[in-house]
């Protein structure tokens, strides 16, 4: 993986105020991560849900193939941190 490439993939919508948050942050941060828009695409909502196990979003997955579902502020700069991406 060369270091313009996502290390990150964010499931989320537009109408959700988490998800608005968490992918605000994470441009703040320049943190490079890819955005799957479950408007756009409702198929990928299958996909978050296998990842997760629940039907919340947004469902954030780190390149250690953890992930968060519904976090914090702190809990993705902490996550972040922890890999050494910010």
């Amino acid at each position: 993986m060369t270091p313009s490439e996502p290390t990150i993939t964010m499931f989320g919508a537009d109408w959700c105020r988490d998800c608005v948050r968490t992918k605000a942050q994470l441009d703040a941060l320049g943190v490079a991560y890819t955005y799957v828009d479950l408007v756009a695409e409702p198929d990928a909502a299958d996909v978050a849900r296998e990842i997760s196990g629940r039907t919340n979003i947004p469902v954030v997955v780190y390149p250690d193939a953890s992930h968060h579902v519904e976090p914090s502020n702190a809990d993705v700069e902490a996550k972040l941190r922890e890999l050494a991406l910010i």
